[in-house]
């Protein structure tokens, strides 16, 4: 199985990726061994989706970076942190 998923660090910025290990990505984020992510953190996982392929994965992720999709998942990610309030839950 493959992930996309977004982070988002306390500034507000998003970042957009794929990975079939979830966890372990998570992981290198946080710990700054990711090379965009490193100096931006520390980052909070706000979005995910699942794929059966890499590169279903890679193609949702692309399309997720750019554009139209862009602003829609970022105008989903703000509404659902909205409603979430302080604790970050729903």
């Amino acid at each position: 199985m493959f992930t996309v998923y977004a982070l988002r660090n306390p500034k507000g910025r998003l970042y957009i990726g794929q990975t079939d290990d979830l966890d372990g990505r998570l992981a290198q984020h946080q710990a700054g061994e990711a090379r965009w992510t490193s100096s931006r953190g520390p980052w909070q996982l706000v979005w995910t989706e699942a794929y059966g392929t890499g590169a279903e994965a890679v193609k949702r992720e692309r399309a997720l970076k750019s554009g139209r999709l862009n602003q829609v998942l970022r105008a989903e990610i703000e509404e659902r942190l909205r409603r979430a309030g302080p604790s970050g839950k729903d």
